[in-house]
């Protein structure tokens, strides 16, 4: 069984390809699964490693150096990228080969998909029957590189200059050539070809919720309009599985309406209750016995016969809230540590709360700076969190407030009195 990189008694962090990784799971060990995986050809996260050659070298595989292009060197984010178009790259100084596992730099979409299947080839392994899986996933278009930051990046989280430049670096040592699969310009559709892969592998698609986003990123293009959401899908195993509509339902516009009784079609029960039928509350029409009354012989003539109406109390209203429907709009959050993908906590909140029982364990297989481990522990759920880096786990471990001592950011400096002396 693969060591957790950090456990305690509700949070277990594990290093290493996801793939590897949650074949070592158990069987139906988890509830639910929130996620955000590498989108495809987009950027390089810095996880590649030389392998042979000289260690003393300072490698490079044409453009750049091996430079960390960060604050936290410890990320070691790698300016020549570890492989263009699926091949790996070769140091020209000393012939060391690169190796990289991370996923989105495959050199296809079709390579892309395939990936993913394997993966959650393992999550229906070990999600309980009765689990759900939301997979937000972003689109990109068919570019050369070093691509352009001009699709759904989640690129507003980046709130300075040396951020957008860290961010320009990652994309461009991504250098995936994305015209290989589609002319320049194509929007690739990648979230779709995703999701109609895993419905052929026997996962039901349940929604696909559309995360509008008001504080997108500008773009500068003048031919397409810009893009300002990205997809969330919810997939399950079996019709029947957890769901809770309760905690996430939305304030009714009215609430009014759950006292007011009305009833529709009960003044002319057998006629159609579509456009146009009457409404009428209790003991009274609400046109009156006006003119308005008069079109009740037109009634039958309409389309909808079928549509009886039942004339008792109308039900849809919820007295708990609305159903806040597929469109979620949800500002991103800025983080100022050295993650570029984090989406907003606002989106795993409502996945668990909805798709995950009280004291269930969440899993995140591409956990980055753990987002969705922020959510499962704020609602009382246990979390696992799977990343190739383990830099980025000390991220999460920090905004988790979790990061062991001799990791806490400022241990070991000289404390300070309030004069400002070492003490």
């Amino acid at each position: 069984m693969i060591t957790p990189y950090f456990s305690c008694k509700d949070v277990t962090l594990y290093t290493g390809d996801a793939r590897d990784v949650l074949s070592q799971l158990p069987d139906r060990s988890v509830d639910c699964v929130v996620t955000s995986p590498p989108y495809w050809g987009l950027r390089d996260y810095g996880t590649g490693r030389w392998i042979g050659g000289n260690p003393s070298c300072a490698h490079s595989a044409g453009r750049g150096t091996n430079t960390a292009q960060t604050k936290h060197p410890s990320l070691g984010y790698p300016a020549s990228a570890a492989h263009r178009g699926g091949n790996p790259r070769t140091c020209q100084r000393c012939g060391a080969i690169r190796e990289d596992r991370q996923y989105g730099l495959e050199a296809t979409p079709e390579e892309y998909v395939e990936t993913l299947r394997v993966v959650f080839t393992e999550l229906h392994r070990i999600l309980v029957d009765t689990g759900t899986v939301w997979l937000n996933l972003g689109d990109s278009y068919s570019s050369t590189p070093p691509g352009h930051t001009n699709n759904p990046m989640r690129t507003s989280t980046l709130t300075s200059r040396a951020a957008v430049a860290r961010l320009r670096d990652s994309v461009q040592r991504a250098d995936v050539d994305r015209t290989k699969a589609l002319p320049r310009k194509n929007l690739i559709g990648m979230p779709w070809r995703v999701a109609f892969a895993l419905q052929s592998d026997g996962w039901i698609l349940r929604n696909a919720i559309v995360w509008h986003k008001p504080n997108a990123m500008p773009e500068s293009v003048r031919d397409r309009l810009s893009s300002r959401h990205e997809l969330l899908f919810l997939f399950v195993k079996q019709q029947r599985y957890f769901f809770n509509l309760d905690p996430i339902r939305e304030p009714l516009a009215r609430p009014e309406v759950l006292t007011e009784g009305l009833v529709i079609g009960g003044a002319n029960k057998g006629r159609h209750a579509g456009i146009g039928a009457t409404a009428r509350r209790r003991g009274n029409s609400i046109y009156g016995n006006g003119k308005y009354s008069s079109i009740a012989p037109f009634l039958a003539k309409l389309p909808g016969e079928a549509l009886r109406p039942t004339g008792e109390r109308h039900s849809a209203a919820n007295a708990n809230g609305k159903n806040p429907g597929d469109v979620w709009s949800l500002s991103t959050r800025p983080l100022k540590a050295a993650h570029f993908a984090t989406f907003p906590v606002d989106i795993p909140l409502r996945c668990i709360a909805a798709g995950c029982p009280p004291k269930g364990v969440v899993l995140d297989p591409f956990s980055g700076a753990a987002t969705t481990g922020l959510a499962a522990r704020q609602l009382e759920r246990s979390y696992i969190g799977v990343d190739l880096n383990s830099a980025f786990h000390d991220i999460a471990l920090n905004r988790l407030g979790l990061l062991p001592k001799e990791k806490a950011p400022g241990y070991g400096r000289p404390r300070r009195n309030a004069t400002g002396r070492v003490a």
